[in-house]
């Protein structure tokens, strides 16, 4: 399912073309392999509270949303090879490309919706 991401705090599409990875192996596998990730790409990770950036090939910039989609941690430009803490408030996490987050204003305590793009 194709998803549009909108910040609603600060009124910006984040992404117009996110994917949403619930299933064991889609979670597992995230974005490892990519080569490139364009602006208007993301990937909403469902259940997640942590994430790691190994085996892949580029920096992302991930925030991690709470149960209503608010941002409770956030990460500009994550290298790869990394790993992140726990964020027991997180139940979820979007990764997007590096750069989307600082472009678009977005913060912590910002609060991001989902919808289907049909």
């Amino acid at each position: 399912m194709r998803l549009k991401v909108n910040n609603v705090t600060r009124q910006r599409l984040l992404a117009d073309r996110a994917e949403r990875a619930e299933s064991f192996a889609d979670r597992f596998v995230g974005l490892m392999g990519r080569k490139s990730l364009a602006f208007g790409e993301g990937l909403h990770i469902v259940p997640c509270n942590s994430i790691h950036t190994f085996f892949m090939r580029i920096p992302i910039d991930v925030a991690f949303l709470d149960r209503e989609g608010m941002i409770v941690k956030q990460f500009v430009a994550l290298p790869p090879w990394r790993a992140t803490s726990v964020y027991f408030q997180a139940k979820s996490v979007l990764e997007l490309p590096a750069g989307a987050l600082q472009a678009s204003g977005t913060q912590e305590g910002d609060r991001l919706v989902f919808e289907p793009v049909v």
